[in-house]
């Protein structure tokens, strides 16, 4: 069963909840979640990095569960989404981390690897790759491909609609989201008209899938109760905003030695084939792994297969660091 101490500091105007396990002195390891997601997802790692006596710290990134969910678009720019990672590290006193990521957690996780290159001594990408800082907003780039045709991250735009959809009935959201079927497309890409609801064509599986069994599911459910689905769709609309605020980042590369995991049948794989290719040139130590017969819910879906990567790399590039 895993023990965890839960930490609510006051950083960078707002209370960040953080989840921490394994021995006081070990090294510390960030584990940051995305979305629909919650810390809990971390569980099955955060056991085997204390196992493996390093420190594991898995926050409520902004928005979620017990961490606070500002009302407005701009509290959730990458700027600001690092500086909680940020300033909760400060609190904690560390001097060198290792940071991993998924979904959204992941994108986090590269830009600190970014803006911190000396603290942030590894980092691990999981189901979103990093191809850098783009030329133009990548939004741009979604409303020129889909202008006809669905893309959730588009709905997300417009407050309000995908908040009363997602919200309507939380745990069939979640339990659509982690294992439903759509009637055409992969979940992400769709065919159905621009101006759809994101759920209405999925069908509901009416149970939790096996790699989230009841106690995990509630923990997830609890997470959306009180502050429902704004803040984290908030962070879907600063695609703009990042690109503006990120501009002196225009051209750097991950220089630290990284990791980067994703599923073979996680729709992510298809959407971003060529940054995947091309994740080399900007990550240049990258090493990279598909897990078989596995879809975006990666450290979930397979620790059996994810935390003898990730501790492996740990061990080789991470521990005893000086």
């Amino acid at each position: 069963m895993l023990q965890t101490e839960q930490h609510i500091l006051d950083v960078n105007d707002i209370q960040l909840s953080v989840h921490v396990a394994g021995p006081e002195h070990g090294q510390p390891v960030w584990l940051l979640h995305g979305f629909p997601e919650c810390w809990y997802s971390w569980r099955h790692q955060m056991q085997a990095l204390a196992d493996a006596g390093y420190r594991a710290f898995a926050p409520e990134m902004r928005g979620y569960g017990r961490s606070s969910a500002p009302a407005a678009i701009e509290a959730y720019d990458i700027p600001t989404l690092c500086g909680d990672i940020q300033a909760a590290m400060d609190h904690f006193g560390h001097q060198q981390i290792a940071m991993v990521g998924h979904d959204w957690g992941a994108n986090i996780a590269w830009y600190l690897a970014l803006y911190e290159p000396e603290r942030v001594k590894v980092v691990c990408g999981m189901s979103v790759p990093f191809g850098g800082r783009p030329k133009r907003p990548a939004i741009e780039r979604m409303r020129e491909r889909f202008k006809d045709k669905f893309l959730y991250i588009l709905y997300f735009q417009e407050p309000g609609p995908a908040e009363a959809e997602l919200e309507a009935d939380i745990p069939r959201t979640l339990r659509t989201l982690m294992h439903g079927r759509p009637a055409a497309g992969n979940g992400l890409i769709s065919d159905k008209p621009a101006d759809s609801r994101w759920l209405d064509d999925y069908t509901d599986p009416e149970v939790p899938p096996t790699w989230c069994p009841p106690e995990a599911f509630d923990v997830y459910v609890e997470t959306y109760i009180d502050n429902g689905f704004h803040g984290p769709l908030n962070w879907y609309r600063n695609y703009e905003r990042n690109w503006e605020r990120t501009a002196e980042l225009a051209g750097k590369q991950v220089q630290q030695p990284a990791l980067f995991i994703i599923g073979d049948r996680d729709p992510v794989a298809k959407l971003e084939t060529i940054t995947i290719e091309r994740m080399p040139q900007v990550v240049p130590r990258v090493e990279q792994h598909v897990i078989e017969r596995c879809g975006h819910w990666v450290q979930s879906q397979k620790p059996e297969e994810v935390n003898p990567l990730l501790l492996a790399f740990l061990q080789r590039e991470y521990h005893e660091a000086p």
